[in-house]
């Protein structure tokens, strides 16, 4: 199965932010466009520990995003780097930022449900 970027369904549609995403087999698929500024901190507000339950591997497509660990420490993604983020962590955008992402569907969803609650 393939399909281009913007024809995976909305997930999420706030103006500069918009997220696409879909469920694929045991794995969801995510397309994020976030504008300088985002902190993921509050739509996270409710999930264990105010944190994502997912892990995610992808790669950054344009632009930069800072990654907080449980731990505290901090870690700059960038254009063209591939990654893999442990669920625990939350991030924030200097600048705008593109990235596809795939981690496993359950906790994807819940993050998803969690999302669209907090913004839709």
């Amino acid at each position: 199965m393939s399909t281009h970027l913007n024809d995976l369904p909305v997930e999420l549609d706030q103006g500069e932010l918009v997220t696409r995403y879909a469920e694929w087999g045991d794995m969801a698929v995510r397309y994020a466009q976030l504008p300088a500024g985002t902190d993921m901190g509050p739509v996270l507000e409710g999930l264990p520990g105010d944190r994502c339950p997912s892990d995610h591997w992808g790669i950054v497509l344009e632009g930069s995003i800072t990654l907080v660990h449980a731990d505290g420490t901090e870690e700059v993604t960038g254009e063209g780097e591939v990654y893999h983020w442990p669920a625990g962590h939350t991030a924030v955008t200097d600048e705008p930022v593109a990235f596809l992402e795939i981690g496993p569907k359950a906790p994807m969803r819940q993050f998803s449900n969690h999302a669209k609650a907090k913004l839709g």
